[in-house]
Parts: structure tokens; C-alpha cells; sequence
């Protein structure tokens, strides 16, 4: 084991512990709640150096190697963590990355710095009512009035919703119409005129806050535009390769987790008088879904490898997000099966991961989604 292995392995069993003290034992309450306090999780977080891995020293980060972020999200997904999981995500790979990019040092300082340090909550708001994959088509706008913008539309499906102290927004800046004249727009939470409207009711994921948001004639400092007028689109998507990375790191660790616990379970049922770990069909299930992960965990070294290097990832990430989100659907198909009617109770852990993980095939991109990005770059007109 090389000095950077030690180091990576130290990092891991750190990661582990903090989520064996400050998350997996409050999950359930969480759950109960609807919500958790996001600024004293993240405070307790930025205290570890958690939320600032993949930012520059300059502003409050780590400046640590992409193979950090992923140990940190295998860790942070194991133990059916998954509404906290994301929540943090968004935080650290969803809404700070084109703030970190392109920002201005003054929006750095006034917002980025303070998302790294865990006293303010982040938030991305790019899906609206009538656009959701389809980016193109959102409708929410921005105009400009001398130095400010005035910024009139709606957002759904914002995680971290009720705690944000600021979003990330995509909105129009222009009649050009398509991919054009869109921009990333920091909008402070408390800005008159903004609200949110209502607190979404979710499937799963209940820890964390999902809210749709309404703003009517919201100004906010032309300053506050992250990076180019104009080139907010080209900026998001950007953004979305790296959501779409911590989505296939998050895969391995919550699959991971879930079939060893399946594989356990196994051992000690008994089915017309022998463990279910004899026989043969759901051996094999488990075994070829061990194999697939172990497919992804290497895309994801892979992946990693290139981002250091600065090469382009947009097609093995979305690949992997396509792969990681069938992957956990069926992992957590057969956990549930292979516990029977036991697994289908919500005092089980099998209930709450399969509702769960159906989210990993919708949000960050669909996956009729990613394999249209993918038909494109392979050449065809779909």
C-alpha cells in the first residue's frame, strides 16, 4: 500500500466515523420529521474539512484530489442514508461549482466561503413547472434594470429548499431563444419578492427538504451573475457533470452497503428448510450484481484518473449516471425480494432504501435523458 493509499484509507475510516456519530443514528428521526437542520450538519461537516474537498485553498477549500470527494460520497451513502446524502451533494457538487469556476472574488467571498464553511446552505434552481430535462425550454426570466436584474418565474424540485440562503438560478437573460441567452444568477433567499411557495411531499428521500419556489419581480445586483452574461447554459452543464459524478460515487457506496446486509440476511433465512444463501438463483443475483458494481467502482477510478488529468468527462459520467441508476434500482430490487414480505415492511431497511434509490434514474438527468447525451456524441440526430 503506497503513503497516498494509507492517506486515502485514513480519510475513509474518518469519513465513517462521523457518519456513524452524526448521521446514520438521526436518519430515522429525520425521516419522521420531513427535514434536518442543515446549517448544524454542514457546520459539524465544514469542521472536518468535509465541504470544501474539491475547492481551492484560496476560498476556504481542500484543494483535495477528485478520489477524495469519491471516498467521501461512498461513505457518506452507506447506512440508507440517502435524502442527507443528497442534500450534501447539492451543496458541495450541485450548487458551488460554477460559483467556484467563474464566479467574481466578491461572490466567492460573500457566498462561496460561507458554503464552505458550513454557515450558509446552498441551493441549484434550474428545473421549473413546464422544463425539466429538456433545460432548453425553462421560462423563468431576468431583466435588466440598470444595475440590477428583476427576476420574475418559478422552480420546482429545489433540494435544500426551505434552508437555502442562496440558490444558484438559471434563468433568461435574453429573448435569444434555446440554449442561448441563459445565465447563472445568485439569489439570496431573502430577497423581497422571493418565497417559497410550498413544501413538496416526496416518495423518498424525507429527510431532505424538496420546495417549489416563486418569484415576483426579484432584484437582485447584475453583479451577482456567475461568469458570463449569456453563458449560463454552457456553465450548468458543466455543473451537471459533476452532479452526475457524485451520483455514480454515491451508487457504490449504497449498493455496496445494501448487499452485504442482503448477503447476511441470506445466511440466516430459512427457506423449506435451508438457508436462502443455498440456493442458487439468488446467489447468482447477488454475485452478478456484485460484478456490475465492481464495473462501475473502476469507471469511477477511471474517471477520477481523467479529471486530474483535465481531460473531458461528459461521456463517462454519463454513462456511468445511466448505469449507476439502473444499478441501484436493482439492487434494491432484490434486497427487498430476497427478505420477502418482511422487506416490505417500513420497519425494515429494505422499504425506505427501494424507495429511495427510484429517484437516481430521474434527478440529475433521466436516463432516457443521458442516453439521448450519449446518442449525440456517438454521432446520431435523436
Amino acid at each position: 500500500m503506497t503513503e497516498s493509499d494509507t492517506e486515502l484509507q485514513q480519510f475513509r475510516a474518518s469519513v465513517r466515523a462521523f457518519c456513524d456519530k452524526e448521521i446514520v443514528p438521526r436518519m430515522e428521526e429525520w425521516e419522521a420529521a420531513g427535514t434536518f437542520d442543515a446549517h448544524e450538519l454542514f457546520s459539524k461537516l465544514a469542521a472536518q474539512g468535509f465541504l470544501g474537498l474539491s475547492h481551492d485553498v484560496a476560498d476556504g477549500g481542500e484543494s483535495a484530489p477528485m478520489e477524495y470527494q469519491r471516498v467521501f460520497a461512498e461513505e457518506l451513502a452507506r447506512g440508507n442514508t440517502a435524502g442527507i446524502s443528497m442534500a450534501i451533494n447539492v451543496q458541495m457538487h450541485m450548487a458551488t461549482p460554477s460559483l467556484a469556476e467563474f464566479g467574481s472574488q466578491e461572490l466567492k467571498d460573500k457566498y462561496l466561503r460561507p458554503a464552505l464553511e458550513g454557515r450558509q446552505v446552498a441551493a441549484i434552481a434550474v428545473t421549473e413547472p413546464g422544463a425539466g430535462s429538456d433545460v432548453a425550454t425553462l421560462s423563468t426570466r431576468a431583466r435588466r434594470e440598470g444595475d440590477d436584474w428583476v427576476i420574475s418565474g418559478s422552480k420546482v424540485y429545489i433540494t435544500n429548499g426551505t434552508q437555502a440562503d442562496w440558490f444558484c438560478m438559471l434563468v433568461r437573460t435574453s429573448d435569444e431563444g434555446g440554449y442561448r441567452g441563459m445565465s447563472q444568477i445568485i439569489v439570496p433567499a431573502n430577497t423581497p419578492g422571493f418565497e417559497v411557495a410550498r413544501k413538496l411531499d416526496k416518495l423518498g428521500n424525507r429527510a431532505s427538504d424538496t420546495v417549489e419556489l416563486r418569484l415576483d419581480e426579484v432584484r437582485v445586483p447584475v453583479s451577482n451573475t456567475i461568469g458570463e452574461i449569456g453563458r449560463g447554459f454552457q456553465q450548468q452543464m458543466g455543473q451537471f457533470v459533476l452532479e452526475r459524478l457524485s451520483v455514480c460515487f454515491t451508487a457504490v457506496g449504497a449498493c455496496e452497503w445494501a448487499l452485504a446486509k442482503t448477503q447476511e440476511y441470506i445466511k440466516t433465512r430459512e427457506v423449506f428448510g435451508a438457508p436462502l444463501a443455498t440456493r442458487q438463483y439468488p446467489v447468482f443475483r447477488l454475485t452478478e450484481l456484485s460484478a456490475q458494481l465492481e464495473l462501475l467502482r473502476a469507471l469511477n477510478a477511471q474517471m477520477c484518473q481523467k479529471f486530474e488529468a483535465g481531460e473531458n468527462i461528459t461521456r463517462e459520467a454519463t454513462i456511468g449516471k445511466l448505469t449507476a441508476g439502473r444499478l441501484m434500482r436493482e439492487v434494491a430490487d432484490a434486497a427487498l425480494q430476497y427478505h420477502g414480505g418482511m422487506g416490505y415492511m417500513e420497519e425494515n431497511w429494505t422499504s425506505r432504501f427501494y424507495r429511495d434509490v427510484r429517484l437516481s434514474s430521474i434527478g440529475g438527468g433521466a436516463d432516457e435523458v443521458m442516453l439521448q447525451v450519449l446518442s449525440r456524441i456517438d454521432g446520431y440526430t435523436v
